[in-house]
């Protein structure tokens, strides 16, 4: 069994990554984490390649996520919430999905054989309005093969304690390991 978790947190000892560390105890088999903030992943540049080509043009690091896609049998999907969305950079590597929209809506194949599991987990300390960036990772889980989608883990507490502290997003945390793996996290 192998999972992909993207973190869309530029702060490697934050809230969000808290939630990760968190939860990687419960992971079974093997796993990848892309730090959005970290990895050398170009946005898409709109070259519509992809509209008659599979894969995409730009050859970064994108290639070998493309490759776990693939491969893998969950995604998960973590991201501080700015202005009531996932962060840029994450919107950033998500852009590089359009492959997959348009090997389905050009080329009529399907991009991704293997149906996956996948969570999203969402830390913010402001509105609270979690709706849009929900949306988002859902619709990115989607254009990844990933239907079958545990509701969302949010902690929108983090301007009065750190996320690791909220009792109901730790229950959270430990509900995404019992439904993706079927064990405690």
């Amino acid at each position: 069994m192998k999972t992909l978790i993207f973190n869309g947190s530029p702060r490697p000892h934050g809230d969000t990554q808290s939630l990760i560390d968190r939860l990687l105890p419960g992971i079974v088999g093997e796993y990848r984490i892309v730090n959005a903030y970290r990895a050398p992943i170009s946005p898409c540049l709109d070259c519509r390649y992809c509209w008659k080509h599979d894969g995409c043009a730009i050859n970064d690091e994108m290639q070998e996520i493309y490759a776990c896609i693939q491969d893998c049998d969950r995604i998960i999907i973590a991201s501080p919430i700015y202005f009531s969305e996932l962060t840029g950079k994450l919107l950033d590597v998500g852009s590089r999905l359009q492959t997959y929209f348009c090997a389905r809506f050009f080329r009529k194949v399907e991009p991704i054989a293997k149906k996956k599991k996948g969570a999203v987990i969402l830390v913010g300390g402001g509105d609270g309005h979690m709706d849009k960036p929900y949306g988002t990772a859902c619709t990115l889980l989607h254009h990844m093969n990933c239907y079958d989608i545990h509701q969302a883990v949010f902690c929108h507490s983090t301007n009065d304690r750190p996320a690791i502290e909220d009792q109901g997003t730790l229950e959270g945390i430990e509900s995404i390991a019992r439904y993706l793996y079927g064990k405690k996290g």
